[in-house]
């Protein structure tokens, strides 16, 4: 047998910083701010409704599509919040999470040695998928404070075998939306090189200070060219449910959907009928889903800057980014989160592992999305060990 089992693009990979960052925060009894998953329940009343239809309902294969309640309130859900006019039957498919709606999405629209746009740091899934489907990944490195890009990036990454540009808004682990003028740019260079946009917009409705997310599909011309994907777990802080949707004009999710069918085929049926419920709540529910994460952001971001830390800008997502050099820390970012659980018994992930190409040195990330009372203990333990006694 060869020294290399499997998939060499797998089993030679590292384990992740993320699984290491909650395996020494577990042994250190540390508070864990890397995870990024809130430790609230959801809203009962949608935990009511999948729990009756899993008592009450259908519990076979549904149809590979979703079921019709759910892939109708996408459909509407996405009417009401964009002014999208999707057809449910044709145009909307259910999928398990939206990291799986994107692996489809990614299988099913690159040909081997097409290239593919990312914009990094990026979500640590995409690299891997897109290397999987034979594609090339070309990158647009965002620099803090502002994680902004300039024509002149887009022309360096775009080129004439450009097929795919995968698209995050917000941000996640940079906390950034972009702004229209930076999606009319996208959307430019997307058409120019006949290309299309898988945009995973699962923190759509997590975005702070009377921002508003604006989807790439709804800008001109790229109502054909956009795959629009959207997370139950992120919107109902159900991250263990792992029921994801995609939207795109019927053509584009054909192959998606054929790339779907050999993945994971379908999503349990009364997890569905709960997100069916849960997107068609009054409009306060997701104001106010906003409102409680930008008022966990500024708890933290408080707390995080009375211990020392210089705090980024963070306009929407589960996430902060701090730089930690202010702090006197001079080492790596990998190091600093080594010492912050073992020394000051919190875990965060270090920035440079969400960067592919030109990691960026002396910030970290920290995941807000928590109790209060969580966040308070976190905050006390940074100052204990940064502040100096009075």
């Amino acid at each position: 047998m060869s020294d290399t089992v499997g998939n060499p693009l797998f089993s030679r990979m590292p384990t992740t910083v993320f699984e290491v960052m909650s395996r020494l925060a577990q042994q250190h009894d540390a508070v864990n701010l890397g995870q990024g998953f809130p430790d609230d329940r959801g809203p009962a009343d949608v935990l009511q409704a999948a729990a009756d239809a899993l008592l009450d309902g259908y519990n076979q294969y549904p149809s590979m599509w979703g079921i019709p309640a759910l892939r109708e309130a996408v459909a509407a859900h996405g009417a009401h919040f964009y002014g999208i006019e999707a057809d449910w039957q044709t145009e909307v498919m259910v999928a398990s999470g939206a990291t799986e709606a994107l692996a489809a999405s990614l299988l099913g629209l690159i040909r081997p040695g097409d290239e593919v746009v990312l914009f990094e740091p990026l979500y640590d899934c995409y690299l891997p998928i897109v290397r999987l489907a034979g594609g090339v990944p070309r990158f647009v490195s965002l620099k803090p404070p502002h994680w902004r890009f300039t024509r002149a990036d887009l022309e360096a990454a775009f080129g004439p075998r450009t097929r795919v540009v995968l698209l995050n808004d917000p941000l996640n682990p940079a906390g950034k939306v972009f702004e229209r003028a930076e999606l009319e740019l996208i959307a430019e260079f997307v058409q120019r090189h006949d290309a299309v946009a898988v945009c995973d917009e699962a923190y759509e409705h997590i975005v702070f200070d009377g921002r508003r997310h604006v989807p790439l599909m709804t800008l001109p011309g790229m109502r054909e060219r956009c795959v629009r994907i959207g997370s139950a777990g992120k919107t109902f802080s159900l991250t263990g449910w792992k029921v994801g949707y995609a939207t795109a004009a019927a053509a584009l999710l054909q192959p998606i959907a054929k790339a779907h069918q050999f993945l994971t085929f379908t999503t349990p049926p009364n997890l569905q009928a709960g997100v069916a419920h849960g997107l068609r709540k009054d409009p306060s529910y997701f104001s106010g889903l906003a409102g409680d994460m930008q008022a966990r952001r500024d708890r933290l971001a408080a707390g995080l800057s009375g211990a020392g830390f210089g705090v980024l800008p963070v306009e929407g997502t589960y996430f902060l980014i701090a730089d930690y050099r202010p702090t006197g820390f001079r080492g790596t970012d990998e190091e600093f989160c080594r010492r912050l659980i073992v020394e000051a018994g919190v875990a965060a992930i270090p920035l440079s592992a969400f960067f592919a190409q030109s990691p960026v040195e002396g910030y970290v990330r920290f995941c807000f999305c928590k109790q209060d009372a969580v966040l308070d203990t976190a905050v006390k333990r940074l100052a204990a060990h940064f502040v100096p006694a009075a």
